[in-house]
């Protein structure tokens, strides 16, 4: 085996990444054995590269400040269409800043994925028209909405018809934040175009460096899929692996109704919670994961009650992991239309006009109150 001095940088010769097993999240990860092996067969592949060279299986990359306005700017300067995925769950915390000034004139093709998340009698026709409205707030007019489910594999077919419809011999850019199923979409897409209609090549994957993988389609262009782009604001962010487990939906969402008082608090595991401080007496309607334990009590009880049942009654976060748990910051609202008090990455609740709230969570996870989705 080659010896390997103690300072010496090891190269992925897929990517150009530096070589590290320290964190499988991050560029360049490799295991201890696997290092060896490559080193001793004279091929040293990331995990990223050796999953890509082998099994046509793209893994997710995380981008930083710097990589990401390179992205943009190579967005910008692109005549492409744009496919631009977002977690339907997960709207807001799906949104890029400040993606609309670097679109220019290229198409949007807006996708909703984790579409099995939501409610089957929620009409899609009114959930596409409640996409777009929100991405035009966020000065983003896409040319076409779809919805899709990398998971479960629902609509990848019509999703691509689409997107050969829309893109007119050109360039494909995917693009979103990590967490919204991109990569799994883009697995997707892969293993529906193998062998039955052959719209994309994957026998060899030219210019797959760490800003970018590059799937030839059949005129001589290219799909292009793009790293994650990290958006801090996630609950993703501030919860281990095993919390995560436990509050991300897995299922289609069952609604739950609340008739709250005023002056009510219902606890969504120990992870946030809400506060009906004023308002009238309707129902309110909680969308999380169904097996996260929500727990109603009353608002002068609920900082002792918190405080007592964390870890135990009151979990997410388990016993072993409250000490080190963000404290829970508090974000007040009038409300003034039916509108959702959305909590990034784990639900929302359904609130009516005229009533005052308050919602509880992870510090730096952020807080958003938006048009009834539902």
């Amino acid at each position: 085996m080659t010896e390997v001095a103690k300072n010496e940088t090891l190269i992925c010769i897929g990517c150009g990444a530096t070589i590290q097993s320290d964190d499988p999240q991050a560029i360049g990860y490799t295991p201890q054995s696997a290092i060896k092996k490559g080193l001793e067969n004279d091929e040293l592949y990331c995990q990223r590269c050796f999953r890509l060279r082998h099994y046509n299986e793209i893994a997710p990359v995380s981008l930083t400040d710097d990589d990401f306005l390179r992205l943009l700017n190579q967005i910008r300067d692109a005549n492409a269409l744009i496919v631009y995925v977002v977690d339907i769950f997960d709207f807001n915390g799906s949104i890029i800043p400040g993606l609309h000034r670097f679109v220019g004139d290229n198409p949007v093709l807006l996708v909703g994925n984790k579409e099995d998340l939501l409610p089957q009698s929620l009409r899609r026709t009114k959930l596409t028209d409640w996409m777009r409205q929100q991405a035009n707030l966020n000065g983003i007019h896409p040319e076409a909405v779809a919805l899709v489910s990398a998971k479960k594999n629902h609509q990848i077919e019509s999703l691509l018809e689409l997107i050969e419809k829309r893109r007119q011999n050109r360039d494909v850019y995917v693009v979103g934040v990590t967490n919204v199923g991109k990569s799994t979409l883009i697995n997707q897409i892969i293993k529906q175009t193998t062998g039955v209609k052959e719209l994309i090549t994957t026998s060899r994957f030219p210019g797959t460096t760490l800003d970018k993988i590059q799937i030839p389609l059949d005129d001589g262009h290219e799909l292009i899929d793009t790293p994650g782009i990290i958006h801090p604001d996630q609950m993703a962010h501030v919860l281990s692996a095993k919390a995560l487990k436990i509050v991300a939906p897995q299922k289609e969402i069952k609604p739950r109704t609340f008739q709250l008082d005023e002056q009510q608090t219902i606890f969504l595991g120990g992870v946030a919670r809400f506060d009906y401080e004023y308002g009238p007496k309707k129902g309110v309607v909680a969308y999380f994961e169904n097996n996260l334990n929500l727990h109603r009590t009353k608002l002068s009880n609920a900082d002792a009650f918190y405080e007592k049942h964390l870890g135990g009654l009151l979990t997410p976060p388990s016993v072993d992991e409250k000490d080190s748990f963000p404290e829970l910051e508090r974000h007040e609202f009038h409300i003034d239309d039916k509108s959702d008090v959305v909590i990034e990455g784990l639900g929302w609740v359904t609130v009516p006009a005229g009533s005052t709230v308050a919602a509880f969570a992870p510090k730096g996870v952020s807080v958003v109150v938006r048009r009834a989705m539902i």
